[in-house]
Parts: C-alpha cells; structure tokens; sequence
C-alpha cells in the first residue's frame, strides 16, 4: 500500500461492514440521507428534479463552474457506491469539484435508482433518462457543447461504460467523451477481484454489491453488458476515454483490460495508474501526492481531450 494512503487505509478497513449484503441494504438509505445534507453552495449547486416516463420524480443537482473562458461542456456525472449506496452530493468530495475549479462546464448529477430500492435495470434507465433530459435542456441550462462527457466514478464508472454502450447501440452519437474512474464494470472475478483485501473495497464487498445490483431477475450466465460493461463483445464505436485506477484495488484487472481493448479498437483512451492505491483514493485521502497527481493527470487528459474531440 502506498505510504502517504496508509494510515486511512487501515482505519477504513477496520471499520467498514460492506462485506455483507444487509449491511449494504441498511446502509443505502443511510448514505444517501448523509450525503444529501452536504453544503454544496461553493459547488454553485441548484438542486431540481426531472420526471422519468412513468411519471416519477427523479433528484437532480445542477452545477456551475465559475470559469467562464472557452466552450461550456456539459458533463453528465453519475455518483459512485457500489450501486447500493451514495447521492449525487459525493460531488463534493469526487471529481466534479476539479472539473468546476478549472473547467468550463455545467454539470447534471442525478439521484439515480440505487439497488437497495430497485436493481439493474433501474439505474441504467435513469442514467438515460438524464441524458436525454440534458439533451433537451441543452441550451437552457448553458450548455454549449453539442456533445455531451459522460463520467463517474466507481459504481458511477460502471453506468457511464454502460451509457456508452446503450447510446452506441441505440444509433445515438450525443456522448462525445466518457470518464469512467476506477470503473465497476465487471461482475466476474478477476485476478485483482479474486481474493482482494484492500481497503475500502474488497471481493467481500464486491461479490454482496453485484448481487444486489443485480438482483433475482438477471440470468448469471448471460450478464447483459449494460449492466457489466466488461462483458461486451464490442468496444467499436465508443467514445474517447480517460480513466485512473488504483494498482491494489479489486478493479485493476478490469479496468486495465477494458482500456486496451479501446486502445485495440482505435478508440483514444488515457489510463492513469497510481501505484500502491486502493479504491477511491482520491476522493478519501485527496491531500496524498498520489491523488495530487491522478487529479493532475485527469485535468491535463480533460483538457487536451476537450480540445482534440469537443471542440
């Protein structure tokens, strides 16, 4: 484990209970209620909702970066959490707050459905449904890109993979640049997710996650890649993308195999790794050199891929 990332690693893994899945039942309402109550007014955040084709009430919270100079980017961010636990106010703490610091953007966090009430496909759904939202509301919310990035970290990583193969399924071409960090795309085990006992996120936690994301009425054998985007036959036709993992994390393998086979496909991906760090490393002890430069890296790879393919 990375020196600087120790000392908070130790402690989170002696309290975190995430290995079971009652624990992730009871704490998905919990977390969400938590994090709901983060002040997000240095976010410049206005909180709404949007109405999926039911007619429910879907939570939303709008952002705006004071920068003003360049394209305003719309950037649809999908919080992370195992798909059991979080809210769009993690926003705070992840890296959305970088993007509103340096970047010229707006963006929409929504209150996706979490497992705990709904499993797949509910969160994929509302994944889209956002997206569409944002589309339709491009200009009101002062979106200047006509193509939308797509990004997330964690469970968050998965869905943004997962949109990215359902909008490239569907004909639709609105998502110009994806940003799955430290992605949960993959509900096999690997070699990094087999027997893992790093901090924050282990193959405990894992294994009781995707059981619950996925639920009773996905056959196990046949895991649409909507809901684990490692299974994919295809990457062709995605988006350009920008990723950093942890070297100790149970989503290393995944996540280094997923990005070479967009490198194969000729798709332009960028993949930061950062030695020694467990899950969510960045977002937990962000004070670290070694998230100091996976936020370095993200906000340079953000920059030059705006240029290259948004603009």
């Amino acid at each position: 484990m990375n020196r600087a990332l120790a000392a908070e690693g130790l402690v989170l893994k002696a309290v975190s209970p995430l290995g079971f899945k009652t624990a992730q039942r009871l704490m998905g309402p919990l977390s969400a209620g938590a994090l709901r109550m983060l002040p997000l007014h240095h976010l410049h955040c206005k909180k709404g909702q949007l109405h999926r084709a039911d007619g429910s009430a879907m939570r939303i919270c709008l952002m705006r970066s004071e920068k003003r100079s360049g394209k305003c980017i719309g950037i649809l961010w999908l919080h992370g959490g195992g798909y059991v636990l979080g809210a769009p106010e993690m926003a705070v703490m992840s890296f959305p707050r970088h993007l509103l610091k340096h970047c010229n953007c707006v963006i929409v966090a929504p209150d996706y459905a979490l497992s705990y009430q709904k499993p797949y496909p509910a969160a994929i759904e509302d994944a889209y449904a956002a997206l569409q939202w944002m589309k339709q509301y491009r200009r009101q919310l002062g979106i200047e890109s006509e193509k939308l990035v797509v990004g997330g970290e964690s469970a968050g990583g998965g869905l943004c993979a997962a949109l990215c193969l359902y909008t490239r399924d569907r004909g639709e071409k609105c998502i110009g640049m994806q940003l799955p960090l430290y992605p949960m795309i993959d509900d096999r085990e690997t070699v990094t997710s087999r027997c893992n006992r790093a901090p924050v996120w282990d193959t405990k936690a894992n294994r009781a996650a995707w059981e619950m994301y996925l639920g009773t009425g996905v056959d196990k054998s046949a895991v649409p890649p909507y809901a684990a985007p490692a299974r994919a036959e295809s990457v062709k036709g995605l988006p350009p993308a920008i990723s950093i993992i942890g070297s100790i994390e149970p989503f290393y393998a995944e996540t280094v195999h997923y990005f070479r086979r967009l490198a194969t496909a000729g798709i332009p991906s960028a993949l930061g790794v950062a030695k020694g760090a467990y899950h969510a490393f960045d977002m937990l002890a962000p004070y670290a050199p070694v998230s100091r430069r996976a936020t370095a890296f993200l906000l340079q790879k953000y920059a030059q891929f705006v240029k290259r393919y948004m603009i």
